[in-house]
């Protein structure tokens, strides 16, 4: 018996020593404002699928939840490019798959270019979450990505980010973007092309309960997004809620736009080609919302 309480004595001490090294260097990177810039990408094909097996319940790639990667133009691994994702939805299930693992086979149909999603810096503050992640949408962060790791860089930024998570459910077609300019801005000083992407599907994976605005529920998201950068959404889905309804799920990856590198952009540069942007989404999303699931009459609202 004393052995047995020693023994879980001393488990008890080790766990709690390594928990203290844990948050003692969170600590010191808030402090220190060290910033979070090397994304990790799941390689190996079989660990992607064990991965979404074992922690999903499914595959992305299994015939039953059909995801899927869509190129309509080449992207040229000689140069940099930002990929905008959209929509968020719940979880962005379509960017994950396609972008941070070998499931929908991204490396194939653009050789050469490393994908590289990067998150809102709110996510690290979860443990060991953070330590999965290891890509922020921060300025350190994109800056590494674009300028210290050559070229044939694809950074993939779900631009409507915590706000337009809260307005995912089926049949919405909704992106929040239209004051969201720092990803062009970005773009413009590394000179990196922009590149509009599209998930068809993303938004009918879950059920979610949508608070009206002023209501306390939205004024309770509101304040947690204010503090932790990212909103709790409620929603419901198959298998006791958590997990996403067996919908397809397409990631279409549109036609670059070609961005000249400016040391300081001004804002007339950066309203032209946001605006660029905007068109070149919204007749992506035209172009093949049929193909995809939607009917004619579907529009994409920008907000």
């Amino acid at each position: 018996i004393c052995l047995c309480f020693s023994d879980l004595f001393f488990q008890c001490t080790v766990f709690s020593f390594v928990c203290c090294c844990f948050f003692f260097w969170v600590f010191l990177e808030h402090i220190f404002k060290i910033p979070v810039k090397f994304p990790i990408k799941l390689v190996p094909t079989f660990t992607t699928k064990m991965f979404f097996f074992f922690v999903l319940k499914m595959t992305l790639t299994d015939p039953l939840f059909p995801a899927q990667l869509v190129k309509t133009a080449e992207l040229n691994p000689n140069k940099n490019y930002i990929l905008g994702s959209h929509p968020h939805g719940i979880m962005c299930f379509g960017a994950f798959a396609c972008f941070s693992t070998t499931s929908c086979g991204f490396s194939e149909l653009f050789p050469g270019l490393r994908s590289s999603l990067v998150v809102l810096a709110g996510l690290f503050k979860i443990p060991l979450f953070r330590e999965y992640l290891m890509g922020a949408v921060s300025k350190p962060s994109l800056a590494h990505l674009l300028s210290k790791r050559g070229k044939g860089n694809a950074v993939v930024i779900v631009v409507g980010g915590a706000a337009e998570s809260l307005a995912s459910a089926p049949g919405v077609n909704t992106v929040v973007m239209k004051q969201r300019k720092g990803f062009v801005r970005t773009a413009l000083e590394f000179g990196a092309d922009l590149v509009p992407v599209y998930t068809f599907g993303e938004n009918e994976l879950f059920q979610q309960v949508i608070f009206s605005e002023g209501s306390l529920g939205r004024r309770l998201q509101d304040l947690f997004k204010k503090i932790m950068g990212f909103a709790p959404c409620l929603f419901v889905g198959e298998r006791f809620g958590l997990i996403p309804y067996r919908r397809p799920v397409t990631t279409v990856v549109g036609s670059p736009i070609s961005v000249p590198k400016r040391i300081t952009p001004a804002q007339e540069e950066v309203d032209h080609y946001h605006k660029l942007y905007m068109e070149a989404l919204t007749d992506l999303f035209h172009k093949h919302k049929v193909s995809y699931g939607l009917s004619e009459s579907h529009e994409l609202q920008i907000i």
